[in-house]
């Protein structure tokens, strides 16, 4: 008997979550019976939180959304996403320069397994210049992150930025 629910994968460093990245997973919970938050290693990034820190942090983030789980993996996301029994992958699109690589990804994932569909939700304009890596640019710098981020993860990043 087939399994009927559908479940997406929303893959991602996380370093750390955003107000952005909460957007696509709520409107992503809209679609799907499950969708799993993957923290995911990219070898071209220095994380600041580790990967136990980042779906910390998610886990207290999502803990309202029904039907949304944390987790993390290692290797090719096709292979994970398998291994989950996932039909989907969902990737937050912020501006036409995110869509050419994340188009490119979808269709080297779609070589890999034809069966794999990728999902693309736009961001809202209000987080449309958003990322990871500009809110630790800022706190490094002083500023105030919290509309950025919510208050546990700005916690954790003036913790974590003191120390360095």
């Amino acid at each position: 008997m087939p399994n009927h629910n559908k479940i997406a994968i929303y893959p991602g460093s996380f370093d750390p979550i955003t107000f952005g990245h909460l957007d696509i997973i709520r409107r992503a919970s809209l679609l799907f019976d499950t969708v799993i938050v993957s923290v995911a290693r990219n070898r071209q990034k220095k994380p600041l939180f580790d990967e136990h820190e980042r779906e910390e942090m998610i886990r207290r983030c999502v803990s309202d959304l029904p039907g949304v789980e944390v987790d993390s993996f290692h290797g090719l996301l096709v292979d994970y996403a398998r291994q989950k029994g996932a039909a989907a992958v969902i990737r937050g699109l912020r501006a036409v320069s995110d869509f050419e690589y994340e188009f490119q990804m979808a269709l080297v994932n779609r070589k890999i397994d034809e069966n794999l569909i990728t999902v693309f939700l736009m961001t809202h304009d209000k987080y449309s210049y958003l990322n990871s890596t500009i809110v630790k640019e800022l706190v490094s710098l002083g500023g105030d992150v919290g509309c950025f981020v919510p208050t546990h993860v700005k916690e954790r990043l003036n913790e974590k930025l003191r120390k360095k």
